[in-house]
């Protein structure tokens, strides 16, 4: 964990958040900005600057935060009427917290492309 990474304060109990799911190895909670009705989190408890920075060896890890974006979807009430899952990588491509999270929106018609 890097002592200064804001979700990693987030994961150490450091920040309050919001949580929706937890596992030993993932943490889901409420994003403070929300973008849409549902607007949640998806990050690994041990530090990843983004997707560029993950290796073969985060293989389950990576296949975990998408089996937890889906529990999410179920457990927000919107597995039904769709969602979308997204990772922001790097500065161009709006990643704005230097460790690898996913966003889990849904709760209402998402357009195409994204603002």
């Amino acid at each position: 964990m890097s002592d200064d990474c804001l979700f990693c304060r987030i994961v150490r109990g450091e920040i309050p958040s919001d949580p929706v799911l937890e596992t030993d190895e993932l943490l889901a909670f409420r994003d403070i900005d929300p973008k849409a009705p549902t607007h949640v989190l998806v990050i690994p408890r041990a530090h990843i600057d983004s997707l560029s920075a993950a290796t073969p060896d985060h293989r389950a890890l990576l296949g975990s935060i998408q089996l937890a974006a889906a529990e999410v979807a179920r457990r927000e009430g919107i597995q039904d009427r769709g969602w979308r899952l997204v990772t922001n990588v790097g500065r161009d491509g709006g990643q704005s917290v230097g460790h690898l999270h996913y966003h889990v929106l849904g709760g209402r018609a998402l357009g195409w492309p994204p603002g």
